[in-house]
């Protein structure tokens, strides 16, 4: 382990603590526990950190790498934040996602390391599929790495299940005395999923309509769940703007399919998405694709959010 980078934090603590820090880098605990015993997990935005939190539960401290309120595709990281991925005790992200951590994990060499899209199997979104266009704008997003596979796994119940297992893995191999409370944990977290993902089903079984314009292509695993048409404004990058080719393509869409509504999201910019409503006489909402949670989120949690979604779909779609 690097005990200069503990000494240079510590040399104002005095050289008793930092005759302690020396010898706690060269055991194996070093920075992976906190004072108190507890695992030190870092996660890479809202959705890895609710899995860690709720599956670790009290053993666990979990930091973020994204603040609520930033847009995670941006996300540049400190030189703080990067010495703190080697030195976690687990990490837990989602490759694809953000460019800036896939980096900084790759060089940190930490042996404990979820990454969600290998335990779930990712798609392409944005291309012809079963005959609907689930459109990407002109632009290819920085986010669509990994050949264009779609990252937004977590908005899909089940998925997000399957990853939680995973994650309980990396968890339980990191702090193997715990391991029992761990999968306590996560079969209860799970069985939640189950229950979330059976609530979308019933309550959009009967609907009027099956297509939903959005801003961005981040629901295109929901959409597929649950036998619905994604339309997206622009492609898997929440910033690119739409041609004027793809808005004429949504004008002939909102009318062919009884569009009711544009949703847009509470961390990307409105803009589009309410101009278009405007220019077709059609309602607004938003649906959250659940990057971060801050004041403006329709719920404090995970499940929260998704159910305030589950619900404008539902009046969106003309649910019965």
């Amino acid at each position: 382990m690097n005990i200069r980078r503990h000494i240079s934090t510590a040399a104002l603590a005095g050289v008793s603590v930092l005759g302690l820090l020396a010898l706690s880098a060269c055991s194996p605990a070093g920075g992976a526990r906190t004072e108190d015993g507890k695992l030190r997990v870092t996660a890479s935005f809202y959705p890895m950190e609710f899995l860690a939190r709720q599956i670790g539960g009290k053993h666990v401290e979990v930091t973020d790498l994204t603040k609520p309120g930033v847009e995670p595709h941006d996300l540049e990281l400190s030189p703080r934040q990067t010495a703190e991925l080697g030195e976690s005790g687990a990490v837990v992200y989602l490759k694809g996602l953000q460019p800036a951590v896939d980096e900084a994990i790759a060089q940190s060499g930490n042996k404990h390391v979820a990454d969600a899209a290998s335990l779930t199997s990712l798609e392409k979104h944005g291309t012809e599929v079963d005959g609907h266009h689930h459109a990407t704008g002109d632009n290819h997003s920085h986010s669509e790495t990994e050949g264009g596979n779609d990252p937004h796994i977590w908005l899909d119940p089940v998925k997000y299940a399957e990853v939680a297992k995973g994650v309980n893995k990396t968890l339980a191999k990191a702090d193997p005395d715990h391991k029992a409370d761990f999968q306590k944990n996560t079969d209860a977290l799970v069985k939640k999923l189950d229950g979330l993902d059976k609530e979308f089903r019933d309550k959009l079984k009967k609907r009027s309509s099956d297509t939903f314009l959005t801003t961005h292509a981040a629901f295109g695993y929901l959409a597929e769940r649950y036998g619905l048409t994604e339309e997206a404004i622009s492609g898997l990058d929440p910033e690119s703007e739409p041609s004027a080719h793809r808005i004429k393509d949504l004008h002939t869409l909102a009318k062919k399919h009884h569009v009711s509504t544009v949703f847009f999201e509470t961390i990307a910019n409105p803009a589009t998405a309410k101009a278009l409503a405007g220019d077709l006489r059609l309602k607004t909402d938003v649906l959250d694709p659940l990057e971060g949670i801050n004041g403006k989120s329709r719920g404090r949690d995970y499940f929260e959010v998704q159910r305030a979604n589950l619900a404008a779909l539902q009046q969106a779609l003309g649910s019965k």
